[in-house]
């Protein structure tokens, strides 16, 4: 049986915008802080408020602790095995997600990263925007942002997707997120865009 060793590498990944969120199974999880999600979560809580120098007052910690919590609980619950990335400004604001996936190879380079990003969504409202996107790390890419409607709502779903094909690793790798708040992924776009850039692959 052969395994699958590369993990992704987040060493250069600026932590300023980003809450990251381990794998909670496989290689690279579950860590041992997480047998206590809830106080890893007020850790990180109080490290958001110390990192901005800001006065979090009386209940400042724990409703971003809260928040950090029920994120985990529903985006990473035990047995995950991506990375999840939250991203936020000022440490009350809703986090949006990030996912990041690493798996071997699962087909010809293009058909792939087509695959992978959505490219070819019929359920977009329009065509998706593709386009070459070249990591330093990862190598070139495609990066694809669509509209999705949602059943039973009038607002669209903006959805951005990045993948690549790693020949020296064997491994494909992908990078998500979706949020009906079209003006809140545009103002992550940049940290997104070096969150693409920063990601590396560690294979023991």
């Amino acid at each position: 049986m052969n395994v699958f060793l590369p993990v992704i590498d987040i060493e250069y990944v600026d932590p300023y915008p980003w809450t990251v969120l381990p794998p909670r199974s496989g290689d690279t999880g579950p860590f041992d802080e997480w047998d206590d999600i809830h106080a890893w979560c007020r850790e990180e809580a109080e490290d958001l408020w110390a990192d901005r120098e800001l006065d979090p007052g009386a209940q400042g910690i724990d409703f971003v602790a809260g928040t950090l919590g029920r994120c985990a609980e529903a985006l990473s619950p035990p047995g995950s095995d991506h990375w999840l990335f939250l991203h936020r400004n000022h440490p009350t604001d809703m986090p949006l997600p990030v996912f990041a996936a690493i798996g071997p190879v699962s087909g010809p380079r293009e058909e792939t990263l087509r695959a992978l990003t959505l490219a070819d969504d019929p359920d977009a409202v329009e065509p998706p925007v593709v386009k070459s996107f070249t990591s330093q790390r990862l190598g070139e890419g495609l990066t694809v942002f669509r509209y999705l409607p949602q059943e039973g709502s009038r607002h669209l779903l903006a959805c951005v997707r990045y993948a690549w094909q790693v020949a020296e690793h064997g491994a494909d790798v992908v990078i998500w997120t979706a949020t009906e708040d079209v003006a809140r992924i545009m103002h992550a776009a940049k940290d997104l865009e070096n969150l693409a850039r920063s990601l590396d692959i560690y294979a023991p």
